[in-house]
């Protein structure tokens, strides 16, 4: 019999495609040709049917979906845990950073540093924000979003970079690395989106894509603005939702709360083709705008957003709604991990309905890969193994003690895996991560670059006293708080 000619044969390993079947293929193999799927199944099998210029032995390994991390913050990675110390001080950081402190430099290497991060931890697709919050959009000027762009596909993973004006009142004050400080209009900002949609969306092979957002209307909003202004903010917000549809891209959200999808919903602003992050404290009947106009959430569970309310991810999704797992990274307190994010979630709905067999790893998987991709509209290209769908696939070594006896593969993955145990990734059939080691750049080169931009930023916003060890570091059960008494040596 002839076989079927492919570039590359992974082999040997658990097989776990998240596909329709919701297979788990022991000793399988999947075969991979022109950047895609060609057959996924037994060792056996493929190797009968298929030969490969190159193969990798998957032995006593996990072979998965790329994951997919629906939310996420560039600029982020370079600010990490500054200003610790003082309350509200990090958001303080970011907001003067993504205004006037950076530079394009900043976010070239902050999106490199990021996208090897990523890729370190088998995320192989994700949606980045431009920046963080509802008035620190990076987008005065196509030079910032180019950065970032050109960054992220020099490391070889896929980004969703969203992009889009701030709230209103307009105008804003930007700088280049605090050099010529200029207004910049809704107007700017939105032509700003609108031409790095132009550049940047399908480049890179289809890697790189641009969504739009506008931040979220909430109760507090409507009730603080003035109303001309809040008038204004959901013009805004109509005007971006439209060009969204326009073109055919993702429209996102950062930061809804109670009530916000229900005024979301009255705007015209939700659907199928929309994202909405953090999704907290939602009522019945938001949940039900959700599932009726098939909207989607990205659900953060170690985000700070899930401590102070809490997503009904359980409900929304018993409801009909897709939720995929987002990061919110980077942040003070995480990473880009999903592994971490996955068992976060499990124990994050575990708890609020006092029951273990809530979240299942199987479905929080999903979450991780074709839910999200569903969540993102690509679900046709990724989020799972399957014949004619790029080929995004990480290899998991589960030979480590963590992750021993070498039994219930899909189980240990989620239940007991992190990112560093990832040992290969697979972008559109390219090795771009091989046993650990970036192929297609240097991890020294990139962390040298992070540290000098950071060292730059800091410089330029006066920032070094933002890098002391918090007073409440130590010994204060309760953060800030302080304790009547030092505890005991040692403890």
């Amino acid at each position: 019999m002839t076989r079927t000619q492919a570039d590359l044969i992974l082999s040997g390993g658990t097989v776990i495609p998240v596909d329709a079947g919701r297979r788990i293929i022991e000793n399988g193999a999947v075969a991979i040709a022109g950047g895609r799927i060609l057959a996924v199944g037994t060792a056996a099998g493929i190797e009968a049917a298929f030969t490969a210029t190159r193969r990798i032995d998957t032995h006593g390994k996990a072979v998965i979906p790329g994951l997919v991390d629906v939310h996420a913050h560039a600029g982020h990675g370079l600010i990490k845990t500054m200003g610790m110390d003082r309350p509200d001080r990090w958001e303080a950081i970011c907001g003067e950073v993504y205004t006037t402190g950076s530079t394009p430099d900043f976010w070239y290497a902050e999106a490199r540093l990021a996208a090897l991060e990523r890729l370190r931890f088998g995320v192989t697709t994700g949606v980045s924000l431009l920046g963080g919050g509802d008035t620190i959009m990076r987008t005065d000027d196509p030079a910032y979003g180019s950065a970032h762009a050109n960054g992220v596909q020099e490391v070889g993973t896929r980004s969703v970079i969203a992009v889009g004006p701030t709230r209103a009142p307009h105008p804003l004050t930007y700088a280049n690395g605090g050099k010529d400080p200029r207004p910049v209009s809704f107007e700017t900002q939105l032509a700003t989106s609108a031409e790095l949609l132009r550049r940047w969306h399908g480049a890179a092979g289809g890697r790189i894509r641009v969504a739009l957002l506008y931040p979220v209307l909430r109760n507090e909003h409507e009730r603080d603005m003035s109303p001309a202004d809040y008038e204004e903010a959901k013009r805004q917000a109509c005007i971006t939702r439209a060009l969204s549809r326009e073109n055919g891209v993702l429209f996102t959200q950062d930061g809804h709360r109670g009530g916000s999808v229900l005024r979301a919903d009255k705007m015209g602003l939700l659907g199928p083709d929309a994202l909405l992050s953090h999704a907290v404290d939602l009522s019945d009947d938001e949940i039900r705008i959700c599932a009726r106009t098939r909207t989607r959430i990205a659900h953060n569970p170690s985000a700070i957003a899930s401590v102070f309310g809490r997503c009904p991810a359980i409900e929304l999704m018993e409801a009909g709604v897709t939720v995929g797992l987002g990061s919110d990274a980077t942040a003070p307190d995480r990473s880009s991990d999903m592994f971490r994010h996955m068992q976060q979630a499990m124990h994050y709905h575990r708890r609020h309905f006092r029951d273990a067999d809530v979240l299942p790893p199987g479905k929080v998987l999903e979450m991780a890969t074709i839910d999200a991709a569903v969540a993102l509209g690509m679900d046709h290209e990724i989020g799972s193994l399957e014949p004619g769908k790029r080929a995004d696939v990480v290899i998991v070594d589960m030979n480590r003690p963590h992750l021993a006896p070498p039994n219930m593969a899909a189980h240990r993955l989620v239940c007991f895996a992190n990112g560093n145990d990832v040992e290969t990734v697979l972008v559109d059939g390219e090795v771009c991560l091989d046993n650990g080691r970036a192929t297609r750049i240097s991890e020294r080169v990139v962390l040298d670059d992070a540290a000098r931009e950071a060292e730059a930023m800091i410089e330029r916003i006066g920032g070094r006293g933002d890098l002391a060890v918090p007073a409440h570091f130590w010994g204060c059960p309760r953060g800030r708080t302080t304790i009547p008494h030092p505890p005991e040596a040692g403890r």
